[in-house]
């Protein structure tokens, strides 16, 4: 619960509990593997029903398919170049598993395996690996040169290298932390306002119900604006892992 008598606890929500009865614990099958099953699901149905028909007027699935594959399309051509289409599944992949991620933890009963930074990491060290494959197919030994910027003064190497390299290590870390940090932050503010309209609602009389009308609206103010963040952290997730691999062809 989010409130129990005077407190709130607004982190039990990302507690990982069994599902599947006995199975599901021998297993260690959790609601966020469920859930990562779900999304994984929800956008093959999504690209095959959607794709299914190819009317001349899309209907609202065909659109919605449509649309979010022009989208990641268009943002992975225009980062990386042409050679984005050889990357555009992978990237359309992970916009798509980390938007439904995000948007199924703003539903009754669901969960943000988002908010988990063990998924979060587990996706950005995957995007590490491909983009550091990817630089080293393309160039070979001479990728290492992209930790020292051509032109710039030789007795600086001793610095330049380490930091350009400790740079590159961060990445995963910078990439999973934001997208769990912000995954967190907005689902506790929903906890906690949704406990205060409670907290106080419980109150006797019309005043409960008066004083519960703020956190009450902004509730629903912070819902539209974690479905903005759902959309914004997958897109910002998408663009950071294509300016990776347009580090990675082109090695500027």
């Amino acid at each position: 619960m989010a409130a129990e008598g005077n407190s709130i606890d607004a982190l039990s929500q990302f507690s990982l509990t069994p599902v599947l009865g006995a199975v599901g614990n021998s297993v260690g099958f959790t609601q966020s593997t469920a859930h990562m099953l779900l999304a994984v699901g929800v956008v093959t149905l999504l690209m095959i029903w959607g794709m299914s028909n190819r009317a001349i007027v899309p209907g609202r699935l065909q659109a919605m398919a449509e649309s979010a594959y022009e989208f990641v399309h268009d943002l992975a051509v225009g980062q990386i170049g042409d050679e984005g289409k050889r990357y555009f599944p992978f990237i359309f992949s992970l916009f798509m598993f980390i938007l439904l991620g995000n948007l199924l933890g703003l539903l009754p009963y669901g969960f943000a395996f988002t908010s988990h930074i063990a998924v979060t990491f587990g996706l950005a060290a995957l995007v590490f690996v491909i983009v550091t494959i990817v630089a080293l197919s393309i160039h070979g030994t001479h990728f290492f040169s992209y930790f020292f910027p051509e032109g710039a003064p030789k007795a600086l190497a001793p610095l330049i290298i380490p930091i350009e390299i400790i740079s590159y290590l961060s990445r995963p870390v910078s990439l999973s932390v934001r997208l769990f940090a912000n995954m967190v932050a907005g689902h506790v503010m929903l906890e906690v306002f949704a406990a205060f309209v409670v907290m106080i609602g419980s109150a006797a009389g019309v005043l409960g119900i008066l004083g519960a009308t703020l956190p009450l609206a902004v509730n629903v103010a912070l819902v539209g604006f974690e479905l903005l963040v759902a959309f914004l952290q997958a897109y910002v997730f998408a663009i950071l892992t294509s300016i990776y691999l347009h580090d990675a062809v082109h090695l500027h």
